[in-house]
């Protein structure tokens, strides 16, 4: 993979608000990804490259990645993500035991308990 590619699927796992085509896309390949080696996430994520026109090859630019919306660049990041997780875990993935995916749960449902300030009261008159 070019350093182009690298550098697009980093930005697509930085910390911002993900829009919901971006959750279901990682829920997706979270969900396809369960039980899988690295070897099999990596030839998904290799797969993921080639749909966008982004080759895992050395000669290949970011290309069609960078181009691609933001769904397309969650998932390719995820499949990255997940892969690099297998490379030294020797195991099937598994989200359960995935402290990543853990922690964005943790975050979103304190996100959604977290009590909102009350709305401003009209202008008196």
């Amino acid at each position: 993979m070019t350093n182009e590619a690298e550098d697009v699927l980093e930005a697509a796992l930085e910390p911002h608000e993900p829009d919901a085509a971006e959750i279901e896309a990682r829920r997706r390949v979270r969900d396809r990804a369960t039980g899988m080696t690295h070897h099999e996430a990596q030839a998904a994520l290799e797969a993921v490259l080639s749909d966008a026109g982004a080759d895992a090859g050395a000669d290949a630019g970011a290309g069609g990645l960078e181009s691609a919306d933001a769904a397309v660049r969650a998932e390719a990041a995820e499949w990255q993500r997940i892969a690099d997780l297998l490379l030294d875990h020797g195991g099937p993935y598994a989200p359960d035991t995935d402290a990543y995916v853990q922690g964005q749960l943790t975050a979103r449902n304190h996100h959604r308990d977290r009590s909102r300030p009350p709305a401003p009261s009209p202008p008196a008159g």
